[in-house]
């Protein structure tokens, strides 16, 4: 067995499932970040390498890989959107059938700040709601998910977004904008 190679898309160090690779970049957790590892992804793998924290233990629990086939499962990351705190009162912890029947329209992204972008082990919107709410991750600034917030799952491929509802989750077309604030740094999408 080689001391680091790259099977199924996972990425092994010394038997350790490190990361993944995911198009042309090794997403590899970050307690994995040394000299030798970046230059076999980067010199003899030729792929860009993003360090993460979290992403070990992803892999740990099997989220991240078919446990029968040990094919790679494609998660989402996810990003959890929350009203500014100048935003209108009145839209504030209010279901969706009663934001649009208030006259307020759809959610308006302009209204909205990320206050978490990362990846939990689920794309689960109800396993979401429930970490949010109990077990809030490193790195989220908000509150506690409740109406009104939306929790946006992406990938390469695009964005789908959930408003938090009454019960359950309404799917809305929720166009971020192209900048966001976060703790006075200015973040691109």
């Amino acid at each position: 067995m080689s001391r680091i190679e790259i099977k199924n898309g996972l990425v092994s160090y010394y038997g350790n499932t490190a990361g993944y690779v995911e198009n042309g970049t090794a997403i590899v957790d970050l307690m994995f970040q040394n000299d030798e590892l970046a230059a076999y992804l980067t010199e003899k793998q030729n792929l860009a390498v993003e360090w993460r924290s979290g992403v070990f233990d992803r892999l740990a629990t099997g989220s991240k890989t078919d446990m029968e086939t040990g094919e790679l499962q494609r998660l989402k990351d996810v990003r959890i959107w929350q009203l500014k705190p100048d935003a209108d009162l009145m839209i504030r912890f209010v279901g969706y059938d009663d934001l649009i029947g208030g006259g307020y329209g759809e959610p308006d992204p302009d209204n909205y700040r990320v206050v978490y972008d990362g990846q939990p082990d689920t794309n689960d919107l109800e396993e979401i709601y429930t970490k949010f709410n109990i077990d809030h991750p490193q790195g989220f600034e908000g509150h506690s998910l409740s109406m009104s917030d939306v929790i946006e799952l992406y990938d390469g491929s695009g964005s789908e977004f959930h408003y938090v509802d009454r019960f359950g989750f309404k799917e809305i077309g929720f166009e971020s904008p192209q900048q966001e604030q976060i703790n006075d740094q200015t973040i691109q999408f």
